[in-house]
């Protein structure tokens, strides 16, 4: 296996009997590109403190934004609905979709498997194919489902290589950082959290428990938790507004924030 070095630190934050925990870590191939200790210290310590006094919101439908490091799961929701053992086994709300436009046109998602030191490089793989540059996504349309050699064969078509997974999925994404995409947004929920694992892979039904920032005129106004955000994959992923130049580079998804035109925010 590739070498992988991280460095992770968890802090506990109290202020009139309320306690809340978060975390900050750093990931690399090569450790001495590790972020330093004491910054990933520091930014564990901000987040925790900016979560005190968090409380749930009534329930409503607003815009939601996910941050980066939680976006990229949105997305390997998606790898997984379009993998081919979930599609021979007829267990995937995306059966039969190749060639459907199931994003907007300006988005693509394309793998690239050999960039230096990236978390999902690889020369070949896990069949002992050589791996490719490709798309998945192209102008918002399926162009290719994710295939090794066993479950092409199933399904009748050709592997991708892609025995294993992905290797560097990149998420098109546009000029604008978090700070702006707030702005858009204007009033919604900022998650930076999320609870359990409440994706139904057959319906694309999505509920899962959340955490964050509820926001008002383009601002964080304060902290969320106890709330429930739901919706369906398919209507997320044709409602994707915009994605943040805030790369999420950690990972094998390389994505920014997430904007979300309309989710069902469950509350008090």
């Amino acid at each position: 296996a590739p070498p992988r070095h991280s460095l992770s630190c968890v802090m506990i934050a109290e202020a009139e009997g309320q306690m809340q925990r978060d975390y900050w870590y750093d990931v690399s191939r090569q450790g001495s590109l590790l972020a330093d200790p004491v910054s990933i210290g520091q930014r564990a310590a901000q987040r925790a403190a900016s979560r005190l006094g968090a409380r749930p919101v009534p329930t409503c439908e607003v815009p939601v934004l996910f941050s980066a490091e939680l976006a990229g799961g949105l997305f390997g929701s998606f790898l997984s609905a379009v993998s081919g053992g979930s599609l021979y086994r007829k267990s995937s709300f995306l059966e039969g979709s190749l060639g459907q436009k199931l994003f907007p046109e300006w988005l693509t998602l394309d793998e690239r498997p050999h960039l230096m030191r990236a978390m999902g490089s690889s020369a070949f793989d896990g069949d002992g194919l050589a791996t490719y540059a490709k798309p998945f996504v192209e102008n918002g349309v399926l162009v290719s489902y994710i295939l090794g050699t066993y479950s092409g064969r199933k399904l009748g078509m050709p592997s991708t290589a892609n025995a294993g997974g992905v290797h560097n999925l990149f998420v098109t994404h546009g000029d604008e950082d978090q700070a702006a995409l707030l702005r858009r947004m204007g009033r919604g929920l900022l998650v930076t959290e999320l609870m359990g694992h409440g994706l139904n892979m057959v319906t694309g039904d999505y509920s899962r428990g959340a955490a964050g920032f509820w926001v008002e005129n383009g601002e964080i106004q304060f902290a969320v938790q106890e709330v429930t955000i739901a919706g369906n994959m398919r209507d997320m992923f044709k409602q994707i507004v915009a994605v943040g130049n805030d790369l999420e580079l950690r990972s094998n998804i390389r994505t920014g924030s997430v904007l979300i035109e309309r989710m069902t925010v469950a509350g008090s």
